[in-house]
This record gives structure tokens, sequence and C-alpha cells, in this order.
């Protein structure tokens, strides 16, 4: 494989590779513009996808795939992964158990549209939209709040979503000899006393759309030295 870096052009398209059993490695496919990720999707290939625009890798593995295929394609492809972003995520997934994230990736399902700009009428109510807002499963709420930056100096604490409060975290996770950042929302285990909550020491930032509140994330300013010292014993 080349280590040659993307044309410029190139870098919001979604690369695929096909692993290659007989070589033991992965080959870069050519494809053509107008060809749909779901046509790729053959029961006897592990394919890889590169999708820049959320910073993810995904292995793909076929229904007719061996166990053997699948771990040396997990082997080699943080080799792949480190030529377009060594921060980029790297998942598994089996056909016929792909997660939304993937679907997405792939264009399997459309990304929810709360998480575009506004672009239609102010928000009416309706029972659709009513339906939309109840649906935002955890891995949802990731997508949506992994494409808004943290702004610089601060962290992410708690995210609010149809008055439930979820504490979020990063965790560093070895994979194949490389770290990865995963992120996590769990329920807030911890009970929040009833009436007024002044949220101290914290930012609350707002995602709106059609004039709704989808999720309030509360931003905590970071703390350098605990997070050097942190740094310093990893």
């Amino acid at each position: 494989m080349s280590d040659d870096k993307l044309p410029e052009q190139e870098k919001e398209k979604i690369i695929v590779f096909q692993y290659n059993d007989e070589l033991s490695e992965f080959q870069e496919l050519e494809l053509a513009d107008d060809i749909q990720i779901t046509e790729l999707l053959d029961p006897d290939f592990v394919l890889l996808f590169v999708d820049p625009i959320h910073y993810r890798v995904w292995i793909w593995h076929g229904s007719n795939t061996t166990t053997r295929m699948k771990f040396i394609a997990a082997k080699l492809a943080p080799s792949v992964r480190d030529r377009y972003g060594i921060g980029f995520k790297i998942s598994a997934v089996d056909e016929g158990n792909e997660t939304l994230g993937f679907k997405v990736a792939a264009g399997i399902e459309k990304e929810p549209e709360y998480v575009e700009a506004q672009t239609g009428p102010t928000y009416e109510g309706t029972e659709q939209d009513l339906e939309l807002l109840e649906k935002l499963s955890k891995e949802k709420i990731l997508l949506l709040i992994e494409k808004a930056d943290i702004p610089e100096g601060y962290e992410r604490k708690l995210v609010i979503v149809n008055n439930k409060v979820y504490a979020y975290k990063e965790y560093d996770r070895n994979y194949l000899d490389s770290v990865i950042k995963e992120k996590k929302i769990f329920p807030l285990k911890e009970d929040i006393d009833d009436g007024p909550y002044l949220a101290e020491n914290y930012i609350p930032r707002i995602l709106f759309s059609f004039n709704n509140v989808i999720l309030i994330e509360l931003l905590q300013k970071t703390d350098k030295k605990k997070k050097k010292e942190n740094e310093e014993k990893n």
C-alpha cells in the first residue's frame, strides 16, 4: 500500500479497502463516482471503510467470512487508519448487525434531520416531530455531540436530553497496540435534588433544531494541572 496522503479534494469521500486473504493485506478499491456503498457489501468480503467526515474507520465482515479473516483484518486496520488520522476510531460490524453509525456512513440510512441547520418552517410540535425527539438513543446522542467541537479549554461533563441527565466520559482504550478515545454517555447515578439547579462551575450549551431544544450540554473548564498529572500517570 502507498503511504501517500490523499489529495485535498478527496478527503471528504469514503475510502474503501477490500481484504485480500491470499496476500493478507487490504487493497484500496477504485470506485466509480456513481457507485453506492451498499453495492460493495458482499457476504464473502471483509471491507474497510475510512470515513473522514465522522473520523471513523469501519471494518465490515460479510456473513461468509472466517474468524481468521476477521482477526487478520483487525490486526491490519490500524496501519490503514494511521494514513488518514491516528485519532480515527476503529469499529467492527457484522453483516446483518450493522450499527446506526455505519448505516449512516454507508448511506443505508439517512442521518437524523434534526442535526442539520434549519432550512424549513419553525417547529410546530407535530406528532412526527415529537416522535423523532423521543427516539434519541444513546448512539444518536453521541452522533449529535460528536459533530460539535468543544471550545478550547473546556470539557463536556453532562448531557441533558428529554428531561434525562447523562454523564459523559472519554476513555483511553488499547486496541491492537493503538490508544483510541472511546466516548460514552450513561444515565447519571447520583440523585439531583428537586428544585432549581444553578449548575455552578458549568457552562451550558444548547443545541436547537426547528426552534426546539434537542439537547443541553454542560461544559466545564479543563483543570490543566489535573489533566497533566493524569497524562503523566498514563
